[in-house]
């Protein structure tokens, strides 16, 4: 079933979603569990397009009680927060795995982190090659051609520490 760029894969009764399905929005976005009525209702969870997901119980579309899950594993908590909070200002797979050696710069939370090729840069997203001015995403895919403005890019070796 498409309903304006949406897709569903699941039960239907009286003409809506009802029981246990999955809901794509048109920014593929995705939800996967419970529906009752047409709303999400009961055990569910949003997964996004960069690996993040929201797991919650629904009642009649609203989250009531969710936890947020970072593509790392990092567990989103609104109480006792120790991540990142002025004190300790690691990286979650700092945390998991250990610092990297000293000279060395972590850009990302990216575990393991991405291979950048020799002679290119990394912006972050993916990495800019000056010698045919593209950047390309971390899998190989053209993100866009390099412009004059609003470049930036960091040239750095990334080296995985043993666990601890």
């Amino acid at each position: 079933m498409e309903l304006i760029g949406n897709r569903y894969k699941g039960n239907i009764k009286h003409g809506r979603m009802e029981g246990y399905g999955e809901y794509t929005f048109p920014t593929d976005t995705k939800y996967v569990g419970d529906i009752k009525d047409g709303k999400f209702h009961g055990k569910g969870v949003l997964y996004f397009l960069n690996g993040s997901k929201y797991k919650a119980t629904w009642e009649e579309g609203i989250a009531v009680d969710g936890t947020f899950v970072f593509p790392d594993g990092l567990e989103y908590k609104d109480k006792d927060w120790a991540y990142c909070d002025g004190y300790d200002r690691r990286f979650y797979t700092e945390i998991c795995y250990g610092f990297i050696p000293p000279g060395e710069t972590q850009l990302t939370n990216i575990h393991p982190p991405p291979v950048i090729p020799d002679g290119c840069y990394d912006c972050t997203d993916g990495f800019y090659d000056p010698k045919i001015r593209v950047i390309t995403s971390y899998s190989g895919e053209f993100l866009r051609n390099a412009g004059k403005t609003n470049m930036w890019f960091v040239k750095i070796k990334y080296v995985v520490s043993p666990l601890l």
